[in-house]
């Protein structure tokens, strides 16, 4: 069984900087794509950054040039760096993977963790 734990979150002012962390354990044979999600309250979660394998990033426009994702391998781990936030950045950030190979297989391909809350305050 995969299981996902996040840390990172808490409280900052605008224009700080938190970094997330979510390390995957279990066993894991390979991960497709590891992202971020975020949902605020009241409204629908949405993708922040992925990353793929082979270092492929991919940015929802909001947070381009101010979030870094980067993941690591061999530890089954993703990052998120988050510079210059803003208050619309609060959120309950959640870590997901996408296209998880086990050994032995399974049915279960994605994964969710539980979830960081990140707070900006102006």
């Amino acid at each position: 069984q995969v299981q996902l734990v996040e840390s990172g979150g808490g409280l900052v002012q605008a224009g700080g900087s938190l970094r997330l962390s979510c390390a995957a354990s279990g066993s894991i044979r390979a991960i497709v794509t590891m992202g971020w999600y975020r949902q605020a309250p009241g409204k629908q979660r949405e993708l922040v950054a992925a990353v793929t394998s082979g270092g492929s990033a991919s940015y929802a426009d909001s947070v381009k040039g101010r979030f870094t994702i980067s993941r690591d391998n061999a530890k089954n781990t993703v990052y998120l760096q988050m510079n210059n936030l803003k208050p619309e950045d609060t959120a309950v950030y959640y870590c997901a993977l996408r296209g998880v190979v086990t050994s032995p297989p399974t049915s279960e391909y994605n994964y969710w963790g539980r979830g960081t809350q990140v707070t900006v305050s102006s």
